[in-house]
């Protein structure tokens, strides 16, 4: 697919859109994208500022047969805001409103650019909360959000994003406007048709607003540290926990013995709040609405793990700077840099086959490399784990081999190559490992019907159709 050269294409634009919506050229190469966010070739980026712009500049690039990729906060982890040099960038950054609160009905309506964070600042001025939270949360936009379908560390009790959106709008590949803004936990009217663009990477429409769904905002929040003596007691400590806290459990974080001594060693300015040393360690939290009841019910519960000899030392975080400490643990990775480059990942599996499916990934490295780093930390509550390897490269030959010892043992445990980050350009070869020839098949199907000319995200998410 061949684009107009970008001259052309940016004096077009200009025209169409007005002068400040264009960037190219110098004041293009002045704006900075993270490394990890992939290779930015577009020489073209638009900002539109309206939903009616949006759609104008979607016609246009319809009816020329021009790629379009949709960027929001370039916080994602698997390149599917890459562009290559025959792209146009389009920018959500100017649909940054809060555009309404309904206290009552529990509810938010946002502009797609809206951070993550901004969201749930919104809300706790309203005495609520907007429930999905993640460690990017500063610069993670809610269409990103959206259209990756995010997780974060709340998913045990409040879902994935798919949960907190009500409904959206948002513009097709030809600038049809979809406006679905539904306000009502209860509507089966015909097809729910929020559920086309929520995951699915920018790749079937771009959304540009959506009403979410809040929840009351909790007046107790306790964080635990846990030291385990094993994955056995972990699970038994999570079930435990879970049962016995009267619904407030909202996030149960793992993280391996070999991670958290890494993270909390010089040169990571992160602090060790227990001795290092044990097979495992979680981050508890816990949030509800009595302070003093909600406190003792962990207190109470995590003494009656370490009588059972399951939980074998514990810190409460005693004020939030105690609490923000034992997150930046968890969420700043501190590895970088110091045994060679890192390859990231992230994969559900069920929480029973983790032990194995570790030992079966270890195995596969040292097969391949001489002495790799294998650390491993996650959600776990919810399925997910976060792998970090270092095999002493990361070109592509090596890059192959270590997804394969990644990937391939989640075909017969039925577990998922992506668990919250998506799949974008890094993980289509290994699509069909999760999902079969006729749910692939079901895709295309979709992206033929709302895309048939394919300049939404193009390449990202379906690997490339076998030639006949």
């Amino acid at each position: 697919m061949s684009a107009l050269p970008s001259a052309n294409l940016a004096a077009d634009l200009e025209t169409l859109l007005g002068t400040d919506a264009v960037v190219s050229g110098a004041a293009l190469a002045l704006r900075a994208v993270p490394s990890w966010a992939g290779t930015m070739r577009a020489q073209v980026l638009v900002r539109p500022n309206s939903v009616a712009q949006l759609s104008s500049l979607l016609r246009y690039c319809y009816s020329r047969s021009q790629p379009v990729v949709a960027q929001g906060g370039l916080s994602g982890l698997v390149h599917g805001a890459e562009t290559l040099s025959h792209h146009l960038a389009v920018s959500m950054e100017r649909f940054n409103q809060i555009e309404s609160i309904d206290p009552l009905g529990r509810t938010m309506r946002v502009q797609a650019g809206v951070t993550m964070a901004a969201a749930q600042q919104a809300a706790e001025e309203r005495g609520l909360k907007f429930p999905v939270d993640l460690g990017g949360r500063d610069s993670a936009t809610i269409g990103g959000n959206i259209a990756t379908n995010a997780g974060g560390v709340q998913v045990l009790r409040f879902g994935m994003m798919r949960q907190s959106v009500l409904g959206l709008e948002a513009v097709l590949a030809d600038g049809t406007v979809v406006t679905s803004l539904n306000r009502m936990l209860k509507n089966n009217a015909g097809y729910d048709l929020k559920q086309l663009f929520i995951g699915t990477e920018g790749t079937l429409g771009i959304v540009t607003r959506a009403e979410l769904r809040l929840v009351p905002q909790p007046r107790s929040c306790d964080t635990a540290l846990l030291a385990l003596a094993d994955f056995a007691a972990l699970t038994r400590t999570l079930a435990m926990l879970d049962a016995e806290l009267a619904g407030n459990l909202t996030s149960f974080e793992a993280m391996w013995g070999d991670y958290y001594e890494l993270n909390t060693t010089a040169p990571s300015l992160h602090k060790p709040p227990l001795p290092h040393g044990a097979s495992l360690y979680a981050l508890v939290e816990t949030q509800g609405a009595a302070p003093l009841r909600d406190r003792e019910m962990l207190e109470g519960a995590l003494a009656r793990a370490i009588e059972a000899g399951d939980v074998q030392d514990c810190v409460l975080a005693k004020s939030e700077n105690e609490r923000r400490a034992m997150w930046q643990i968890r969420e700043d990775f501190a590895l970088g840099g110091r045994h060679g480059p890192l390859l990231t990942f992230d994969v559900s599996l069920p929480i029973v086959a983790m032990p194995d499916y570790i030992a079966t990934v270890r195995a596969a490295l040292a097969a391949h490399f001489t002495a790799p780093l294998l650390c491993v930390f996650g959600h776990v509550a919810d399925g997910n784990l976060h792998l970090c390897i270092g095999a002493g490269s990361k070109d592509d030959a090596v890059r192959h081999r270590v997804e394969r010892c990644v990937y391939e043992p989640l075909r017969t445990l039925g577990g998922s190559v992506s668990a919250e980050h998506g799949i974008g350009l890094e993980k289509r070869a290994y699509l069909e490992i999760s999902r079969s020839p006729t749910e692939i098949a079901l895709m295309r199907t979709l992206k033929s019907a709302l895309d048939p000319r394919g300049i939404l995200n193009p390449g990202k998410v379906l690997p490339p159709a076998a030639a006949h």
